[in-house]
């Protein structure tokens, strides 16, 4: 679906000022660049285009309100300081699975000065020698790179902006007649991700005996990102619902 019948969708009869919450993943863009958003969805909290063939967030409109941004399995390799220009408060930014291959490429992020989460799972840069500790300095003012502080502690999986709880919450106390529907989906989502996650652990405990390297670290990261998977699968069938 393109990208902007994908936006005439989501809003649903709604004015753009009146949205804060916007998933536009999996749909597709024209000539690798956001369209149809514009300064009209002045009160956009959340934003997610997740797997559209994106090139360039050249064409991001000014989004004053915008905390966090989801740009995961894109295909960005630069052009970030248009970041600073056009969501100047954002607090939580996800590139993993994008072309980002140097940390000299992240330097613009240095002008956003509430960023406190930054994901760069899957992308080349991570490959770096001391990429932690480089991107830690470069970009002081963040809390979590890929899901852990500079003391690799993982960032907790309550908080609603990380994890998408809060539409969750939004939608059960919306829709609580069919609460007792929806519990059953979760059920068998739950089962479904706790196996996906079994095979998960099992393939890289075996990598690990393979290679003769005992990196918890991304162990950790990648069972984080099993979650983060699993949350995302809940919300879709929650929307979709």
């Amino acid at each position: 679906m393109e990208m902007e019948k994908r936006l005439t969708l989501e809003l649903r009869n709604k004015k753009p000022s009146e949205v804060k919450e916007l998933v536009l993943d999996n749909c597709r863009t024209e000539d690798g660049k956001v369209v149809g958003l514009s300064s009209d969805f002045e009160n956009l909290e959340f934003l997610s285009m997740i797997n559209i063939n994106l090139l360039s967030v050249s064409n991001l409109p000014k989004l004053n309100k915008l905390r966090k941004l989801e740009l995961s399995d894109n295909r960005i390799s630069g052009g970030l300081e248009v970041l600073a220009e056009k969501t100047p408060n954002l607090t939580h930014l996800n590139l993993s699975g994008n072309k980002i291959k140097d940390i000299n490429t992240l330097e613009p992020l240095k002008k956003l000065p509430n960023l406190r989460s930054l994901d760069l799972f899957n992308c080349e840069v991570t490959m770096l020698i001391n990429y932690r500790e480089s991107v830690f300095a470069l970009l002081p003012q963040l809390t979590y790179l890929d899901g852990f502080d500079a003391d690799e502690q993982e960032a907790p999986d309550s908080d609603p902006e990380a994890d998408g709880d809060a539409l969750e919450d939004e939608y059960e106390n919306g829709e609580e007649g069919e609460e007792e529907e929806d519990d059953e989906e979760e059920d068998d989502l739950d089962e479904e991700v706790i196996d996906d996650e079994e095979d998960e652990d099992d393939d890289l405990e075996g990598e690990e005996e393979e290679d003769g390297v005992d990196d918890e670290v991304r162990l950790k990261m990648r069972r984080r990102m099993v979650r983060r998977m699993r949350k995302m699968k809940l919300r879709r069938t929650i929307r979709a619902g």
